[in-house]
């Protein structure tokens, strides 16, 4: 029998792939909401959904179908990031499973509290760590665990990805409701270095404001000097091809650790291992929003010497918005 599913944030970016991943395997979505209407990519999986511009609306009608014995087995949340705790929070209080986009909270003490809830409802949280379903990264993984068990691996990691001046002004741009950008766009990869090269030592954080975050980690396998940034300036200063709007670049004592292939699938991946029982729980997600909470609210050291990322050295200009 198919799974039933509603979502919550159908307009925003990552919504499709969601779309995508219920539809791939052979679910039905019931109920959709988002405060914004511009939601016609629904007709190119689920053109029958009941959508809702309203919370109260869309409410109303996931408990008319519960009380019919149509309850949704998965409520997907796609809500921006400061949101997901209180939208992981309906969805298991209604009755159903979550399925909630990266990253999962901003802060550690809302997975403690998602977890008291999950006890007391008996229903699970899942969170999209599509990293962790790469072939690739897998190999890595086993290749590292199957390893000298004393070494330790010297990692650059650089992911560059260019965003316009919408972002600055919407709640991605906002740190107190996105966490910034290294929880925008570094939590996958943090949590796939946790994963693959144990837990956290030590973080140092270089650089933080409106369009780049840079530092350095020490984890049980490894010294990550890492760097991330939506400014397209750097992509061209990093050497990028002209006209690529994304680089990622894992280097591995002084190889490259090519992965920039195999993601169009993973999200599809990811629903099935949750609907077969083996998604990625709270307990899974912990470390990374740990390291994501201390890289947005650790003390800034000056980026000098050999564990500073190269493009850490480049100063910012200012904020699009700002005087």
């Amino acid at each position: 029998m198919p799974k039933k599913f509603a979502l919550i944030g159908a307009a925003g970016y990552i919504a499709p792939r969601h779309l995508q991943a219920i539809k791939a395997n052979g679910g039905e979505l019931l109920a959709a909401l988002d405060p914004n209407d511009s939601v016609g990519i629904l007709d190119s999986y689920f053109p029958e959904t009941a959508f809702f511009t309203e919370f109260e609306r869309f409410d109303r009608h996931l408990e008319k179908l519960k009380r019919k014995g149509q309850r949704i087995d998965y409520l997907s949340v796609c809500s921006p990031n400061y949101l997901h705790d209180a939208h992981c929070r309906f969805g298991l209080r209604y009755g159903a499973d979550v399925i909630c986009e990266k990253p999962l909270v901003l802060n550690s003490w809302n997975v403690d509290a998602l977890a008291e809830i999950e006890a007391e409802t008996d229903k699970r949280i899942y969170n999209i760590l599509q990293l962790r379903l790469h072939p690739s990264v897998i190999a890595l993984r086993e290749k590292v665990q199957n390893g000298p068990k004393d070494k330790v691996y010297d990692i650059d990691l650089t992911y560059l990805t260019a965003r316009g001046n919408w972002y600055y002004a919407s709640w991605k741009g906002d740190a107190s409701k996105s966490g910034g950008v290294a929880a925008n766009i570094g939590i996958h990869f943090f949590d796939m270095l946790l994963w693959i090269f144990g837990s956290l030592k030590s973080s140092t954080v270089h650089r933080r404001s409106h369009d780049r975050a840079a530092g350095y980690l020490e984890l049980e396998r490894a010294r990550v000097k890492w760097f991330l940034s939506i400014n397209p300036d750097l992509l061209k200063a990093a050497g990028v091809k002209e006209g690529l709007r994304t680089h990622r670049s894992l280097n591995i004592e002084g190889e490259e650790f090519e992965f920039s292939g195999g993601f169009t699938e993973l999200h599809d991946r990811s629903y099935a291992e949750i609907i077969n029982g083996r998604g990625f729980g709270l307990d899974q997600v912990r470390a990374a929003v740990d390291l994501v909470g201390q890289v947005r609210k650790g003390e800034l050291v000056q980026p000098v010497g050999p564990q500073v990322h190269s493009l850490a050295k480049i100063e910012e200009g200012k904020h699009p918005f700002r005087k």
